[in-house]
C-alpha cells in the first residue's frame, strides 16, 4: 500500500527561518499502522484548502471509503454523528521541525502548527457524518481538506462530555 498522493515538486521546499531534523523520522520503524481506507475528495494537491473552515466555505464535501475487513466497525456510527478522523499525510515531509507558514512567516515549532509537515505526519478532522452505508464501507462527511485517495487511519467518535477542553483558569 502507498503513503498516498504524492506532493507536487518544490512544495515543500524550505522557507526562510525553517528548521529540519538531522535525521528522517520515516526511516524509523517504531510502530507499524494499517490503513483502514481511504478518504475521497474533489482536493489534488494543488488546490486543497487550507484548513476544514476553507473547505466548508468551498462546499468540500467527501467520502470515506472504508476496507471490507474493518466495515464491521462502523456499527453505532449513525448519520448526524460527529467524528474524529485520523489519517496519513504521508507525502509532507517529516523532517521539519520549526516551520515558517504563509500565514506566519516568524515561525513556529511543528507542534504549534497544524501543517501536515511533521515527524508522524498524522492528520485530524472533526468532521460530521452526512450519510452512512455500513455495510458498504462508505460515509459521505460535511468536508474535508485531505487530497483524493489519501489513506484513512482511524474513526473516533466526537464526544462532547469528553471532547471539550476544560475552561482555562
Amino acid at each position: 500500500m502507498t503513503a498516498g498522493p504524492e506532493a507536487p515538486p518544490g512544495r515543500f521546499a524550505p522557507r526562510p527561518g525553517e528548521v529540519r531534523l538531522p535525521f528522517d523520522p520515516g526511516a524509523r520503524a517504531d510502530a507499524s499502522l494499517v490503513f483502514i481506507g481511504r478518504i475521497r475528495s474533489p482536493w489534488g494537491p494543488e488546490e486543497a484548502p487550507k484548513n476544514l473552515r476553507e473547505a466548508r466555505a468551498r462546499d468540500g464535501g467527501g467520502s470515506l471509503e472504508i476496507a471490507a475487513p474493518y466495515r464491521p466497525g462502523l456499527e453505532g456510527l449513525r448519520a448526524g454523528d460527529a467524528v474524529l478522523l485520523l489519517y496519513w499525510t504521508g507525502a509532507a515531509p517529516r523532517d521539519l521541525i520549526r516551520q515558517a507558514p504563509r500565514h506566519d512567516p516568524a515561525g513556529r515549532g511543528v507542534f504549534a502548527l497544524r501543517s501536515p509537515a511533521r515527524p508522524n505526519p498524522v492528520a485530524l478532522a472533526v468532521v460530521r457524518l452526512v450519510a452512512l452505508d455500513a455495510a458498504a464501507g462508505t460515509a459521505t462527511i460535511d468536508a474535508t481538506d485531505a487530497w483524493d485517495g489519501t489513506p484513512l487511519l482511524d474513526i473516533k467518535p466526537w464526544l462532547a462530555t469528553i471532547d471539550l477542553p476544560p475552561e482555562p483558569g
